[in-house]
């Protein structure tokens, strides 16, 4: 008996364009979701060390929701690189100035911290409404079916 093993060689060509809407999900549960979608973790031919996941459209990055407290304790800090140049916003702002980058935070902060997760992340777009410029590649609807999905 052979065993499979795969290769590099195709991965693009068997790459999926995948949709899932935003809208009512929560962040956390929704990321988490997609960064397993991302990794290649869903595929049954997933290998530790190949780019095996689909590329995933976000739409509807405005309508995700902040469970509990967070939309007012959470905060995103980043520094400058200039002495005191430490920036805080809270999750609120952020979610009204810029909400797809909440969702792109979260679910990037789920990729493995190497190349491969930078590879991973490119596949990702999101878009605040519902609009997004990727109809040629026919993307299919993605229905999680989970729990957390209520």
């Amino acid at each position: 008996m052979s065993t499979y093993f795969p290769s590099g060689k195709d991965l693009a060509l068997r790459r999926k364009w995948l949709v899932v809407d935003a809208a009512g999900q929560t962040v956390g549960h929704l990321a988490s979701e997609i960064a397993s979608i991302l990794s290649g973790k869903r595929n049954p031919r997933w290998t530790p060390f190949l780019d095996m996941g689909d590329n995933v459209i976000v739409i509807n990055a405005r309508q995700a929701v902040l469970k509990g407290a967070k939309i007012d304790q959470k905060m995103y800090r980043h520094h400058t690189l200039y002495p005191g140049g430490l920036r805080e916003v809270s999750a609120r702002n952020m979610f009204a100035k810029r909400p797809e980058r909440v969702l792109e935070l979260a679910i990037k902060g789920m990729l493995p911290k190497n190349k491969l997760g930078k590879a991973m992340g490119r596949k990702l777009k999101i878009y605040a409404d519902a609009d997004h410029p990727h109809t040629a590649q026919r993307p299919q609807p993605h229905e999680f079916t989970s729990r957390f999905n209520q």
